[in-house]
């Protein structure tokens, strides 16, 4: 609990943490608003293929426009100032830069971006949590092979979700679920662009005058932005996903002890250990009373009759068996609360949870029957959702990341519900497949032997 006094000891020495952001959407422009007010924190560089747009979000967060007026990283690092620039290559190999942010929300983006930074020995944090589920174990290797932090982003869920696994585990107990609400119907899995707004009860008006993205707004809807959020926090954690991947099983804050157990001991769980999304919805649409739907959880077990009674004695909410227990934080912050992964990697050479094996995997399972010759939308698209699945399953299959489920054409017909693999496909000579493939390689060695693994449930739905 001391990065704050780190930071004003950064600041009285004149020896600012110094920080490139590429990204100036709605994420950036949150980190944006505070870091201006965070002494000791100092913003070198905004790199965005737009940099009018990264000036109008300097404008609506407060910045006055002398302060975003340098020309150069160099001259923004000795006074005090902040570039703007559209070349992020360049501004990640400046030495103006300690620490950078990819924003960005594209895999191929984050994944040139990262491997950037890793090679100028620079920490990064990867808000870009699409970008990790794609090859987040690989990344994270290159940075530590560096001698640089890779980190998921404190103020997105996954990152969160992480601090409170590591809380948990420090107090020793172990750790029963994991993971975060959202609002979920079996029937979502099928919204697409054109639908999503009714979903949400969003008017055409509303819709008109806002500032919204049909697709992105339906990745959080159909499953896809659950399922790669669940798979980072699995590869950072060890916590593991079931087979079959998300249940979404509707659970209000009240319940969480009961409903995030093992079904053996009368839950939704396959097993201890395991990443689950709770919806704040039940089956038939009405809303779970205390609903979790902007916040993050962890489930415990007291395994002893001592630490039962003392769960008794101290007020906490506990399944009937008195053995099972929760922990909740109801909101996230998302971008306001960014400075502290950067805190954290510039100032402690840690991250907020990284990482550190290849467990979960988001395969593409097509929306509708697919014919050979039509090419894939990608995330929140028209033609595919992304499903967790164990690693494991996703490499014995050959499963295609829905990261890489964009602009590729298929090459035979796939069914709804049938998981798409690379042999589906034609995928592009990109760097973000060579690096992705190079991952596959790397951990197929931990492949769950075929007998042994859960084809049926990966395959269809």
């Amino acid at each position: 609990m001391n990065l704050h006094r780190l930071l004003l000891e950064r600041a009285a020495a004149r020896k600012p943490l110094r920080v490139l952001l590429i990204g100036a959407g709605k994420f950036g422009s949150m980190f944006l608003s505070q870091a201006r007010r965070t002494q000791g924190l100092h913003v070198v560089g905004i790199a965005d293929l737009d940099p009018a747009r990264a000036r109008e979000s300097l404008a609506r967060v407060g910045w006055p426009a002398e302060q975003y007026a340098a020309r150069t990283l160099d001259r923004a690092a000795r006074m005090g100032e902040t570039c703007i620039t559209d070349d992020a290559p360049a501004a990640i190999a400046t030495h103006a830069v300690e620490i950078v942010i990819d924003a960005t929300g594209s895999p191929a983006a984050g994944i040139r971006h990262a491997l950037l930074a890793s090679g100028h020995g620079k920490h990064i944090v990867m808000v870009n949590v699409e970008a990790d589920a794609l090859a987040g174990p690989l990344l994270a290797r290159r940075a530590a092979q560096a001698g640089v932090v890779y980190s998921l982003a404190y103020g997105d869920q996954p990152a969160l979700i992480c601090e409170m696994v590591d809380w948990a585990r420090t107090a020793g107990f172990e750790v029963i679920a994991a993971g975060k609400g959202t609002k979920y119907l079996p029937a979502y899995h099928d919204s697409t662009p054109q639908t999503v707004w009714g979903h949400y009860g969003f008017t055409d008006e509303q819709v008109t005058r806002g500032d919204f993205n049909a697709q992105m707004f339906n990745s959080f809807l159909d499953g896809t932005k659950s399922a790669i959020e669940m798979a980072a926090v699995a590869n950072a954690t060890g916590l593991t996903p079931a087979a079959h991947g998300l249940d979404f099983p509707p659970c209000g804050v009240d319940d969480l002890p009961r409903v995030l157990k093992p079904r053996a001991d009368g839950g939704v769980l396959d097993h201890r250990g395991q990443v689950e999304v709770v919806s704040s919805l039940e089956r038939d649409g009405k809303p779970v009373f205390r609903d979790l739907r902007w916040g993050v959880y962890v489930t415990f077990a007291a395994d002893s009759e001592y630490v039962r009674r003392c769960f008794s004695e101290y007020g906490l909410v506990t399944d009937d068996s008195g053995n099972y227990s929760a922990m909740y934080k109801p909101y996230h912050l998302i971008g306001l609360e960014l400075g502290i992964s950067v805190a954290s990697a510039g100032l402690r050479g840690e991250a907020t949870g990284a990482p550190n094996d290849f467990r979960g995997d988001v395969v593409a399972i097509a929306k509708r029957d697919l014919a050979a010759g039509e090419t894939l939308d990608g995330e929140g698209g028209y033609t595919v959702y992304g499903r967790l699945t164990p690693a494991s399953d996703s490499l014995r299959i050959g499963g295609l990341p829905i990261g890489l489920a964009h602009r590729v054409p298929l090459t035979r017909s796939v069914a709804k519900g049938e998981a798409i693999t690379w042999n589906d496909v034609s995928a592009p000579d990109s760097e973000a497949v060579r690096v992705r493939r190079e991952m596959e390689r790397l951990y197929a060695a931990n492949a769950v032997p075929a007998e042994k693994a859960s084809a049926p449930a990966l395959l269809r739905s």
